[in-house]
Formats: structure tokens, C-alpha cells, sequence
């Protein structure tokens, strides 16, 4: 896999772009327990509800809106966990292909 899997539709600057891939790495580092690739447009990640992660997710999501605004996120709190689900159109498909390796590679104990 290259090392960035930032799309060409993505209005972030360039020079910003690596930070961004790196924040997401972090997250995915910071107690990612599943990933789950349940159709071609649609990726779920399940996290332990570490204290201020689901502020993470949702700042972090919130600003990849902003600048990929194909994505739609949906953050669902529960008591043992903190799911992410990550949706495109399916002509974006390749990139939750990227995704889902990336947070595989970068998932503790992976």
C-alpha cells in the first residue's frame, strides 16, 4: 500500500495531508479492537471507549468532512464500546479499501 491514500476529490492542502494520515493512524492505535467491511461502500471500526476518544473521533471526523465531503461518519457511543462507521458512494470504494488496511496495519496487536 502507498504510503498516502488521500483521493484526488479531497480539498485538503497538500502540505497538511500527511498530518492528517498520521492523526488517523493515532486513532486507530489509541484501542481499535474490530474492523468489519460489511459491503464495498461501508466500514465499521469498533474501539474501546477509552475517556475523550469519542471526542477524537467525532473532531477528527468532523474535519475529514470538511475536506472529503463523499464520507459520512456515524459515531454510536455504547457502554463497552465506541463504534465508527465510515460510508462513501461506491465509486470511493478504493479509499475504505486504504482505510481498512491502514487501521488494520496500525490496530494493537496487529
Amino acid at each position: 500500500m502507498t504510503e498516502m491514500w488521500v483521493p484526488p476529490a479531497c480539498t485538503l492542502p497538500s502540505a497538511e495531508q500527511p498530518t492528517r494520515v498520521a492523526e488517523f493512524d493515532s486513532l486507530f492505535r489509541a484501542g481499535l479492537r474490530t474492523i468489519d467491511r460489511p459491503s464495498p461502500d461501508r466500514l465499521a471500526l469498533v474501539f474501546q471507549p477509552l475517556p475523550g476518544l469519542a471526542e477524537t473521533v467525532r473532531d477528527l471526523t468532523r474535519r475529514e468532512s470538511e475536506c472529503c465531503s463523499f464520507f459520512t461518519f456515524t459515531v454510536v457511543e455504547h457502554q463497552d464500546r465506541l463504534m465508527l462507521e465510515v460510508e462513501v458512494p461506491t465509486d470511493h470504494a478504493d479509499i475504505l479499501d486504504a482505510i481498512f488496511e491502514r487501521a488494520a496495519a496500525n490496530r494493537p496487536n496487529a
